[in-house]
């Protein structure tokens, strides 16, 4: 095999330069680059897929120089093997071309394990067309793939059932990409689904890989969904409550307070509830359910809804009920007992310091409010006031946050920011009046409630004290609509002219004072 290198290099370009392998490089270079752009997520395959051909260019490469020395019959088999090589990276770079960026813009994005299957049998086409080029009589190949296909079946089996679920899978609809499922204690997204395996993404920032035969030969759970409704799941909170309290309170208390609360990711409908569910350890057991919407955040949801139970049962004056399992045996003198009520005495005094409408009361008056004194817990979202509502109470707001909202139709204007130390709901307490607008609270927020009948036996006592607190009032109203109104000063004037005077007919009717 002595040849001259005149006679080496013709033959090495006859053998290497073929008239469609211009074509064949351009184009696996444009799809490179079109993936590069438009797929930057998948970058790392595509190097791996542009490598695999770039090793089957050399490759070629190297079967033309054998054949430029006369090594014709190993050339052959190098070449071709190379040729199924490039055309295995082209048919993958076309299937990601095809399923990843062409039909997403189509509104289109089928599962990955429809890539698969198609790009495989991409793959099996294009070896049996190259192996028909070479020469090789293809029907001879199917007779033997009979017994091949026999003998993989059988050792492949596990391998192929996850094949064949994944088809099933795909086929059903029984799962699809972004469903939350249950398998066995595994709760999850579903992110992918392949032709092996399918996997999902935890709350807990882990990937789990559940093989396929294992989603078809066992039981799991597709959550918040249900034909023709809205992605929502329904959960279930529990507590107890002592059995001397009436159910009746308990279920209308807890589901009043859900229903007119604002809490994030709480579906309006269908409506919380609360149900009796039975008895335990001497206890009445209630179960709340209600809808989430957004099934990632369970947790910190069923945080929030727990906190508006807790507060909305302390402020109908209902503990949750500890197991009787326990006896907790507590001795206290009459001097303890006298002194935990005189702090809590002195924490309603403070309050009452920053209520400017109790300004002109006697010492012994204010005391008296001080003790009747209802505490009214709200959680975060919690209505405290409804616009329109008739209420015939105050609110001392002592911790927390919590908003002034005036409704218009559909419209919500948010007017001021209440913190601690101011008050309100004074008209609907003096008055009568409905409540001119909502208040909702921001943060937790821990008042003290004042009623009617708590404050009539004061007014009556002592009637003169109505000027004063009608003098008060108005000025709160006009506050309120020059923040509404933008109020200049002179109107301001005029306006707390006539709302003294109408308030103070409406007090003296309100308490019957003639």
């Amino acid at each position: 095999m002595d040849l001259e290198f005149t006679q080496i290099a013709p033959r090495f370009v006859n053998a290497v330069w073929r008239h469609e392998t211009p074509y064949v490089l351009a184009m696996a270079l444009a799809l490179g680059a079109i993936l590069y752009v438009a797929r930057p997520q998948d970058r790392r395959t595509l190097y791996n897929t542009l490598g695999f051909y770039a090793a089957s260019v050399v490759g070629q490469l190297a079967g033309a120089f054998i054949y430029a020395l006369g090594g014709a019959t190993a050339a052959a088999v190098l070449t071709e093997a190379c040729v199924i090589a490039s055309g295995v990276a082209v048919i993958r770079m076309w299937g990601q071309l095809l399923f990843r960026v062409v039909l997403p813009v189509f509104g289109v994005d089928p599962p990955r394990i429809v890539e698969d299957l198609v790009v495989m049998f991409g793959y099996i086409a294009w070896g049996l067309v190259r192996l028909r080029y070479a020469g090789l009589d293809l029907s001879g190949i199917v007779t033997a793939s009979a017994v091949i296909t026999a003998v993989l079946a059988f050792s492949m089996q596990d391998t192929l059932g996850n094949i064949l679920g994944g088809v099933a899978l795909e086929l059903e609809s029984s799962l699809a990409i972004g469903d939350w499922i249950k398998v066995d204690d595994v709760v999850g997204r579903v992110i992918d689904i392949r032709w092996r395996s399918t996997s999902i993404e935890t709350r807990n920032w882990e990937t789990v890989v559940i093989p396929n035969s294992q989603l078809m030969k066992a039981k799991f759970t597709v959550l918040g969904k249900r034909r023709n409704a809205p992605l929502q799941w329904r959960r279930w909170l529990w507590f107890d409550i002592d059995c001397a309290v009436s159910p009746e309170r308990v279920t209308d208390t807890v589901r009043a307070a859900l229903v007119h609360a604002e809490i994030e990711r709480v579906a309006p409908q269908p409506a919380p509830d609360c149900l009796l569910m039975g008895f335990e350890g001497g206890n009445a057991r209630y179960a709340v359910r209600y809808w989430l919407t957004e099934l990632a955040t369970d947790d910190p949801t069923d945080s929030a809804v727990r906190a508006h139970i807790f507060t909305a049962l302390q402020r109908a004056g209902m503990r949750i009920a500890a197991p009787e399992q326990r006896l907790h045996v507590t001795t206290q003198d009459a001097a303890h007992t006298q002194e935990l009520r005189d702090k809590d005495l002195a924490r309603r005094l403070a309050a009452l310091k920053h209520v400017d409408l109790f300004a002109g009361f006697h010492e012994a008056e204010v005391r008296t409010i001080a003790e009747r004194l209802v505490f009214a817990p709200f959680s975060a979202g919690d209505v405290i006031t409804r616009q329109g509502a008739v209420a015939h109470w105050l609110y001392i707001l002592t911790a927390g946050e919590a908003d002034v909202v005036l409704e218009t139709g559909a419209e919500r204007r948010t007017l001021a920011t209440l913190t601690g130390g101011t008050f309100f709901g004074e008209m609907g307490l003096m008055t009568g009046e409905p409540r001119t607008a909502t208040v909702i609270a921001r943060t937790h927020v821990e008042c003290y409630r004042l009623d009617k009948a708590s404050f009539a036996d004061i007014v009556q006592s002592r009637p003169a004290i109505v000027t004063d607190i009608s003098t008060v009032l108005a000025r709160r109203r006009v506050e309120l609509e020059a923040l509404q109104h933008h109020l200049d000063d002179e109107r301001r004037a005029h306006e707390m002219s006539r709302h003294h005077g109408e308030i103070l007919a409406k007090i003296r009717q309100f308490f019957g004072l003639g």
